[in-house]
């Protein structure tokens, strides 16, 4: 599978324009904050962006960022005008043409910037043990349509897992499926290359992020893909595929459940182009000044990471309420309001 992916995005490729799904983002649809970033990034570069996502977060300046695959280095280079000149973006990639484009240019953006904090490393991101990168150094480690490409995904989350510092995120955008892929479509070069045949079924996903210690995964947004090539969307059949962007915290201790102990956080407004709410996932918009009631898990995604000094916390861990209500789950008993003379009881 490293060859065929070598292969598809090192020569089959030319740019953006010949991928056969909608996976790339439109530009018109990206936050106005963005849109000056990219347009300081070289043309090269972004003719040849394969990504599905935006893998950008909030409060990363002076963060130090990995780039998980990181082809011609788009993302790099946005993410090196957020982390500013006390910061530093590492990308890594296995294809020698798409580092080629990014190591090409990186006099031009220095010269952009005003500073020279990115650097590019050629690797798989499967054995990120084997490459010169320290344990626990990475503030923020992201990933934008690549994970699925990877033919053992369970070591790339690991590989994650040591490289973040205890509060670190990784923030990545990915392709999914409705339904776990039939070998027919896994083993397709084509499909495999245009990120659907290497694609996770999403709850298998949630199981393996789970597996490898990052418990509740947090799904920021998602969107349907569509299938453009004829061809390819016969042999796909009915699969359903979504580009999805997940944010895992690496905090020791959080629970497999949101479980509520009362507490609750007031965000001040102070992050950069959050001044009226702060997103932290689909669920979770925290409106700026107001009392926002949240699971002991949101709780420390937000008191043990870079985003702590931004909020207000109220309320700690010393009592229980049960499962916090409105997260997807609920108690399985029946209430005695809920018991109908019709059920069995011994």
């Amino acid at each position: 599978m490293h060859d065929v992916v070598q292969d598809y995005y090192g020569k089959q490729l030319q740019s953006t324009a010949d991928l056969k799904t909608t996976a790339c983002c439109d530009a018109s649809s990206m936050p106005n904050w963005l849109k000056p970033l990219l347009s300081r990034i070289h043309p090269d570069v972004l003719s040849r962006y394969y990504g599905c996502g935006l893998v950008c977060p909030s409060l990363l300046e002076g963060c130090r960022v990995l780039d998980l695959g990181c082809g011609s280095g788009r993302d790099v280079y946005a993410l090196a005008q957020l982390v500013g000149p006390s910061g530093e973006v590492v990308g890594v990639d296995m294809t020698d043409e798409q580092l080629a484009v990014a190591t090409a240019q990186q006099d031009w953006h220095a010269n952009t910037f005003g500073y020279a904090n990115v650097r590019f490393i050629k690797g798989y991101i499967e054995k990120l043990d084997e490459l010169d990168l320290e344990p626990g150094s990475f503030d923020v480690i992201v990933s934008n349509c690549v994970v699925n490409l990877s033919p053992d995904k369970a070591a790339v989350l690991r590989g994650v897992q040591r490289l973040l510092k205890p509060g670190g995120e990784f923030y990545f955008s990915d392709v999914y499926s409705d339904r776990r892929v039939p070998d027919a479509v896994r083993n397709d070069s084509v499909l495999y290359g245009e990120c659907l045949g290497g694609a996770l079924y999403w709850n298998d996903f949630v199981r393996l992020a789970v597996a490898t210690g990052f418990n509740d995964p947090r799904l920021v947004e998602d969107r349907p893909l569509e299938v453009t090539d004829q061809a390819l969307a016969h042999q796909t059949g009915n699969l359903r595929f979504y580009s999805a962007t997940y944010r895992l915290f690496k905090l020791d201790g959080l629970e497999s459940a949101c479980e509520d102990y009362g507490q609750a956080v007031i965000y001040q407004g102070t992050v950069p182009n959050n001044s009226h709410q702060f997103v932290l996932d689909k669920h979770h918009t925290i409106e700026t000044g107001r009392v926002f009631p949240v699971c002991g898990n949101t709780w420390r995604m937000l008191q043990e990471t870079r985003f702590a000094e931004h909020f207000t916390f109220i309320g700690d861990f010393s009592q229980h309420f049960g499962l916090f209500e409105g997260c997807g789950s609920a108690m399985p008993f029946d209430t005695a309001a809920e018991m109908t003379e019709g059920k069995a009881c011994c």
